[in-house]
């Protein structure tokens, strides 16, 4: 049934095997998220080189993060109107021709601001892809759980984040940053490829649910309604803004702390990236293979990353911070896989995708906040002290959320037993 949790492993998949479909899926987030990954890496150091000014790569990662997480409704209520297999294909197609464009303009022009306006638009298309993702996962993998096709997917993601900042290093070793662009373009081919090899191997059909034609006023109406109707979804976007302050301070301020506060080089700040990303790639097999409690997944998973912001914030040196650093990026994927099982399990299926959107939207502006703040605190009170006083803010959210939502009730059953009743009603035709 679309939006429900899939059951376990069939009898008879061998535990370690994959199909071919899954694994072709697989690759194509894994290449995709690689040359997004190198995008990320390159704006914040290219701009940090160039100004030498924490201020200036805060800046620069509120430029580059605030329109793909602006873009989140809106590609939502996308993919639940159109097919999200053809959205994926526009969104991997349309980055690669992207870089080749913004390379071509930097070559006539001139400026670093052609790498973070790409940076930008390739990030309202990145949402895009994740939002045509994460509306197909529930239906395509129905050999395994959705926590534990969570974790797959994420483990795709993550090797992507191990790889992405050691290709980029070694690439901007040889060639200029420019020429690792066209490169990337490269990689977002290449995913479509993959993607397309998943089509022809999976062969599914998926439903689609009638639509009204508003996709800008009415799909706002419907996930709002959702979100004021279900108190699950409440608490997890308010621990959300939480967990994404620290993220993104973390984000904006790496770069800043690695080379300028420990004077430590771009490899060290590379390995220091690869790091937290093997970390989460452990973590999310542990959770592939172990069935935790969701309140176990959500409670670890936030107290951890607001512990680890608080040694990065006080550590004297880079070993300190590193170990910070490991614990936020390590145990923010826990605390993802635990926000979208919560979801998937609540959302009515016809308006999943709507309904996600807003809701990523709500939980990433902290995001670009977070950078906000540095680039205007950064400055006077210092990077540490930013990162303190975020880590503070987020304590107090963790603390309130947990207080105003202890005895508010469970909203599954009655939930899913209306997701199924309108589903039953609003079957429409397949997707091709």
């Amino acid at each position: 049934m679309p939006g429900s949790v899939n059951s376990d492993a069939r009898p008879g998949i061998q535990e370690f095997s994959m199909r071919k479909d899954y694994l072709a899926f697989f690759i194509s987030l894994f290449l995709s998220r690689l040359a997004d990954q190198i995008l990320l890496f390159i704006v914040p150091l290219v701009v940090f080189q160039t100004t030498n000014s924490a201020s200036w790569a805060g800046l620069a990662f509120f430029v580059e993060s605030l329109p793909r997480f602006l873009a989140f409704p809106l590609c939502g209520a996308l993919c639940d109107k159109f097919s999200p297999v053809k959205i994926l294909h526009i969104s991997q197609v349309y980055r690669a021709s992207l870089c080749v464009l913004a390379m071509v303009l930097y070559a006539i022009f001139g400026g670093i601001g052609w790498l973070v306006v790409l940076s930008a638009l390739c990030g309202v298309l990145t949402t895009q892809g994740i939002m045509a993702r994460e509306v197909l996962m529930p239906h395509i993998f129905q050999h395994y759980s959705y926590t534990r096709t969570l974790s797959y997917s994420q483990i795709a993601d993550q090797s992507g984040l191990v790889l992405g900042p050691l290709v980029a290093a070694l690439m901007l070793e040889v060639w200029a940053w420019h020429w690792v662009v066209l490169l990337t373009a490269g990689l977002f081919l290449l995913a479509d490829l993959s993607m397309l090899a998943w089509q022809r191997l999976s062969r599914i059909t998926l439903e689609v649910f009638e639509q009204h034609q508003d996709i800008w006023l009415q799909p706002l109406r419907i996930a709002f309604g959702h979100i004021r109707s279900l108190t699950e979804l409440k608490k997890i976007i308010t621990l959300a803004v939480g967990v994404n302050l620290i993220v993104g301070v973390t984000l904006a301020t790496s770069a800043a702390m690695v080379i300028g506060e420990y004077s430590a080089g771009k490899d060290s700040y590379a390995g220091l990236q690869a790091a937290g990303a093997v970390t989460t790639i452990v973590i999310l097999f542990f959770l592939a293979r172990v069935a935790l409690p969701m309140r176990v997944l959500g409670s670890v998973g936030f107290s951890m990353i607001a512990t680890g912001a608080f040694i990065s914030a006080l550590s004297p040196n880079l070993i300190g911070y590193a170990l910070g650093f490991l614990l936020i990026v390590g145990f923010d994927k826990m605390f993802n896989v635990y926000m979208r099982t919560l979801r998937q399990r609540v959302i009515p299926p016809q308006d999943f995708g709507k309904t996600v959107g807003v809701i990523t939207l709500l939980n990433n502006l902290s995001q670009p906040l977070a950078g906000l703040l540095v680039a205007l605190l950064a400055a006077p009170l210092g990077v540490r002290q930013v990162i303190l006083m975020l880590a503070v803010l987020t304590s107090v959210i963790g603390a309130g959320a947990l207080w105003w939502f202890a005895k508010a009730r469970s909203p599954f059953p009655t939930a899913i037993v209306e997701a199924d009743r309108e589903a039953g009603k609003r079957k429409g035709e397949g997707w091709s």
